[in-house]
């Protein structure tokens, strides 16, 4: 018998260490060459980690939410012959929202039916959008290779009628408590909020904007959309606004270094859109708005936003942000308090729009409505500059006209 031992990869980017956030085994477990035995995650991507050959795990480096440095040791498989360590693996990543799915060149075995007595192989995401779905993943069969449990296997077991029926409503009292450890993505929120709070201080400017003409134009120009262009939402307006803004304002569209006191101001005009997926909050990025239409931008967009929530987004398209827009859709509400997505030095919140009454000077007319809550680093951007910037925006939303005439 020989013992192999697996080392953390090197994920590359200067990483020193990644975080454990899901174990596909435990000690006395059999593990078969290219079988996932973990997923470890950095700032930007989480990684599968298989095992390079058959044999029984003996010992396994730490517990979910532990972080483990770079080449040292994870797992330690004990094997039939003498077989050693592991070379260093080049590990190809995926971004937060969707760990990266292992392929192998041998044929995958039949899938194995689900053992309830056994911890069901699924991706992080995948087990939330189960959580979710209130599905036990124990009862689904999957389909990936060594029976790995894919998010289309659940969707076919929900579209099949199998979702454990809900359960019935009474008044009895409820005393149970459940720990939830915090891990993977959302420890990763909460880092960067953390950050973001503590060492930026914000001032947060509020405007109305009237946007009863910008809705009949995009309900125009929606009508009027040749094939293939996506249907237009407020944002690609927002965004063609936000360039124009800026070029009388740079220093909206900037980071800021604090430790070395650099500001670092952008020509280019990256726009972050804050976007939910099954994992959590990402931020995908439009680059180079400057360089895009209305179209051009909706269309990025949404490709964007379809790749977040897919998790087939690249590392690049979830970074390099310069200014960032935040948007809850219909569930905006009335006013919010963004919090700046640090580096950067302001973000853009877009609440709800609702009709309601305004007076135009001799009577109430029924207008269609929204606020902007936007924040801003108060180190770098004074508040007069912060509200005549919001106002800028302001004007060309309410006169949209003016997002399409250059110069």
């Amino acid at each position: 018998m020989g013992e192999f031992i697996i080392k953390m990869p090197d994920v590359g980017e200067g990483v020193a260490e990644a975080e454990l956030v899901e174990w596909h085994v435990k000690p006395g477990d059999p593990v078969r060459e290219d079988m996932v035995i973990a997923a470890v995650m950095t700032d930007k991507a989480t990684v599968e980690i298989p095992s390079p050959v058959n044999g029984t795990v003996i010992w396994l480096a730490g517990e979910v939410g532990d972080r483990i440095a770079v080449k040292a040791p994870l797992v330690r498989i004990e094997t039939a012959g003498d077989v050693g360590e592991a070379q260093p693996m080049q590990i190809s990543q995926a971004p937060i929202a969707e760990p990266a799915k292992v392929e192998t060149a041998k044929p995958a075995p039949p899938p194995p039916a689900a053992q309830p007595a056994e911890k069901p192989l699924a991706a992080p995401s995948v087990r939330l959008f189960a959580r979710e779905s209130g599905v036990d993943l124990r009862q689904v069969q999957g389909t990936g290779p060594a029976g790995r449990i894919l998010r289309e296997d659940i969707e076919q077991f929900l579209a099949q009628g199998s979702a454990p029926a809900a359960a019935k409503n009474g008044l009895a009292r409820k005393t149970a408590t459940e720990e939830i450890k915090l891990t993977g993505l959302r420890r990763r929120i909460a880092e960067k909020m953390v950050l973001s709070t503590s060492r930026i201080p914000h001032i947060t400017y509020v405007e109305e904007v009237d946007m009863t003409a910008l809705e009949e134009l995009r309900a125009t120009m929606n009508g009027d959309r040749r094939a293939g262009h996506p249907k237009l939402t407020v944002l690609p307006f927002l965004m063609r606004a936000l360039v124009k803004a800026i070029a009388g304002q740079p220093e909206v569209n900037a980071t800021f270094d604090d430790d070395a006191g650099i500001i670092t101001r952008y020509s280019a005009v990256h726009i972050g859109i804050a976007t939910q997926t099954p994992a959590g909050l990402t931020v995908p990025v439009v680059r180079h708005a400057e360089a895009r239409g209305i179209w051009d931008c909706a269309a990025e967009m949404a490709r964007l936003a379809e790749a977040a929530r897919s998790g087939t987004a690249t590392r690049d398209e979830l970074s390099g942000s310069t200014i960032t827009i935040s948007s809850l859709g219909a569930l905006g509400g009335i006013v919010s308090t963004p919090v700046i997505n640090h580096p950067e030095v302001a973000i853009i919140g877009v609440n709800k729009i609702a009709t309601r009454p305004v007076w135009d000077g001799t009577q109430f007319v029924p207008r269609k409505m929204m606020n902007l809550s936007s924040s801003f680093d108060h180190r770098i951007i004074d508040g007069w500059d912060a509200a005549t910037f919001v106002q800028r925006i302001r004007t060309l939303l309410e006169t949209p006209a003016l997002i399409f005439i250059e110069g």
